[in-house]
């Protein structure tokens, strides 16, 4: 039997605002045992004690990680708890009627009040949804009060933090909170994931490589998710509570919330802070992180979310298009939906809606005029793993949905992007919600390129119909590959399919000056660009200009060739190197001219960039033909090595060792090393490097030449 009694303080001394008090550690003669209790301390209450076996739960609904004190579970699947009454229940002739509600305005037609019992004779709203129920277990021993009851909640219920009462007749008695996330385990759960191995990658793993560089240099990125994190439900669920859907209608977001499509969106624009909202995180494209910490500072999630979380929601300064992706993917999988990161090179940003981005060149290297239409090395976003029945019922649209907390452009007046169904992508369905026309130039826009001459007129010269959306890439399942997805977002480039997919998507949009173009006539004169050697930041850049004529006669050409500085989303910045000359090629031959860029004519220019714009402007004198054509360069970073000397223990301190080679010959100042890592380091630790000396804090710090940096 069961030896409390309802004045028992808890021996750990915890208690919550409602009454309860919790056990550290309870044994029965029933050979009973848990460390999860919750005891209701009524004098009048019919309960004497709830166990919500939270450990036990939490390991079949897969949630251990994030805890095992709080009872978290996951929607369409039961679980357990047991009463012990305070006198004996008779099935037949008591009602035992249980209640959850979650939000400040709970109701049976919202779905986020559901009243069920045992037996299950509840009277229900005839407009009730989302309803739970609870079962007798055959091992309740009703005759001495002690009720073993299985506990399910629906598959559609909305995800958050519920509270559970029970009682008997008009008694009511509030006996534990709980958390319900989202079940990809669920086959009736919109976002079930049938296969194991990738429910394990794509919810449960915490580390993650995001892919940066560009299609010719393709370098990943590790990332700490951090989903498992400590307080991490309270902050992905107070990021929910924020938005200003929630704001507006607070039953009405809560009542959403049983809809992974309205969540994935709501995050899209939470974790930004570009709309007036208390959203996570600023994004800086400039040259001025001061105010805060550059991008390329962070290399986890929870950091970020700890920061925004316990500062009282002020945003954390600053993130890039790959911070907001693994920001999002890691709230994403705590939530219960699956995701993974997702980069695209040679991405489009298309602002004016028709598929198509506009490029110009300056007529005798005179540099145009910059517009919001560009071409990134990269950008990342996420997808998540969800049904679209919204879309279709016969399910064409489910399986993943691309969803970008970048802010880029207005969708439904506000900064967010998706849930974009990867499949209307691959069909050019650019009509269908949300954002698949943005996304689709992302990937598949053409590029038309034009000369800007002196006066001010421009003229077309050609159209890209392929460089758009290469090397589409996540990291594979179980392992630290890459694996490239192009395919489910386009066919192959320059196949019959691929442009007539191209050609409906322009069908699809009302406007009338957008035709498709299916590329040029063979030209007369072949241009490439050719690298030597690995361009390494730090080092000469050594190219060359490679030109072919293809004509029946010789021309003579007048080549200029222009460097500049860009930034990784296409943005010119700082002119490193102008030249012009003029040569003679015959028909059939090739004619090759080098360029080099010395480290000490970039090194300025390129502080805040890591790519170079190599362009090529070619004239033939003779018929005043014009040729362009460009390649981006970037820079590969010098190498860094962390090894570990000694054998790693568990539950034992280790040591690491970071070397770094300063490869350029002058001293390097503000060197700082950060390092994190999910279960390892309890938060960041910011590393600045002083002489032969490391420690933590703030501290003036240089590298001289040759000098290799060691911790």
């Amino acid at each position: 039997m069961f030896s409390l009694s309802n004045d028992l303080s808890s021996s750990d001394g915890l208690s919550d605002s409602s009454g309860f008090l919790r056990s550290s550690r309870f044994s029965s003669s029933t050979g009973f045992s848990s460390s999860n209790k919750w005891i209701n301390n009524h004098a009048y209450s019919a309960f004497k004690e709830v166990d919500l076996h939270c450990e036990t739960n939490n390991n079949d609904h897969h949630t251990s990680q994030i805890s095992v004190n709080q009872l978290i579970v996951r929607r369409g699947q039961p679980f357990n708890i047991t009463l012990k009454m305070a006198k004996p229940f008779n099935p037949d002739s008591d009602q035992l009627t249980m209640k959850v509600v979650t939000g400040k305005y709970p109701s049976e037609e919202r779905g986020t009040m559901s009243r069920f019992g045992v037996p299950d004779k509840v009277e229900l709203s005839p407009c009730a949804i989302a309803v739970w129920k609870a079962e007798l277990q055959k091992n309740s021993l009703p005759e001495t009060g002690m009720l073993a009851l299985t506990i399910t909640p629906p598959a559609h219920a909305p995800v958050g933090e519920y509270k559970l009462s029970a009682g008997l007749k008009a008694e009511e008695n509030e006996l534990a909170e709980l958390f319900v996330l989202f079940n990809p385990w669920c086959s009736e759960d919109w976002v079930f994931l049938p296969n194991e191995a990738e429910r394990q990658e794509y919810v449960m793993n915490q580390h993650g490589i995001i892919y940066k560089g560009s299609d010719q240099y393709i370098h990943g990125l590790s990332w700490d998710f951090g989903q498992f994190e400590e307080d991490m439900v309270q902050i992905c669920l107070k990021l929910l509570d924020l938005s200003r859907k929630h704001k507006r209608d607070p039953a009405d977001d809560v009542s959403a919330r049983c809809n992974p499509i309205y969540v994935g969106r709501v995050v899209t624009n939470m974790v930004n802070k570009e709309d007036a909202n208390d959203g996570v995180l600023v994004g800086n494209w400039s040259d001025d992180y001061s105010r805060g910490f550059p991008p390329t500072h962070w290399s986890g999630s929870y950091d970020i979310l700890k920061q925004w979380y316990t500062t009282s929601f002020k945003r954390v300064s600053y993130g890039q298009c790959w911070v907001f992706a693994g920001i999002m993917c890691s709230v994403m999988r705590l939530l219960g939906i699956p995701c993974r990161v997702v980069t695209n090179f040679q991405s489009a940003h298309d602002s004016n809606a028709n598929l198509t981005i506009d490029k110009y060149y300056g007529d005798f290297l005179v540099r145009p005029k910059e517009t919001d239409e560009r071409v990134w090395n990269f950008h990342v976003w996420v997808e998540g793993w969800m049904r679209r029945p919204d879309l279709a019922e016969d399910g064409r649209y489910d399986g993943w949905q691309a969803l970008d907390g970048t802010p880029q452009e207005l969708s439904e007046n506000v900064f967010c992007c998706g849930p974009t169904p990867v499949s209307a992508i691959l069909k050019g369905d650019v009509h269908l919600k949300y954002d698949v026309l943005f996304v689709s130039a992302e990937v598949n826009a053409d590029v038309v390129s034009w000369l800007v001459k002196r006066d001010g007129s421009k003229v077309e010269m050609f159209s890209d119909t392929k460089s758009v959306g290469q090397h589409i890439s996540t990291k594979a399942v179980g392992s630290n590959e890459r694996v490239d997805i192009t395919n489910t977002y386009k066919h192959t480039e320059g196949s019959a399919m691929e442009r007539a997919v191209f050609r409906y998507a322009l069908s699809k949009l009302d406007i009338n000056n957008t035709k498709p173009t299916d590329g040029n006539a063979a030209p007369q004169l072949i241009i490439k660009f050719e690298e030597e050697s690995t361009p390494v930041n730090g080092q000469d850049v050594k190219m060359k200009l490679v030109l072919r004529n293809e004509g029946s006669s010789a021309r003579t050409l007048s080549i200029g060739v222009s460097v500049q500085a860009m930034t990784y989303t296409g943005r010119l910045k700082e002119n490193i190197k102008n030249e012009v000359i003029e040569k003679e090629l015959l028909p059939g031959n090739d004619l090759t001219i080098p360029i080099q860029v010395p480290y000490s004519s970039y090194s300025k220019q390129m502080v805040s960039c890591q790519t170079m714009n190599i362009s090529a402007l070619i004239t033939d004198i003779q018929n005043n033909q014009i040729y362009v054509a460009d390649d981006r360069v970037v820079l590969k970073d010098p190498p860094i090595s962390l090894t570990v000397p000694d054998e790693a223990r568990v539950d034992q301190k280790m040591t690491f060792k970071v070397d770094f080679k300063n490869p350029v010959n002058e001293t390097l100042t503000g060197c700082t090393l950060t390092v994190s890592g999910t279960g390892l380091v309890q938060s960041e630790e910011i590393i600045k490097y002083v002489g032969k000396c490391a420690y933590i804090g703030a501290g003036f710090q240089s590298l001289r030449t040759n000098q290799s940096l060691k911790m």
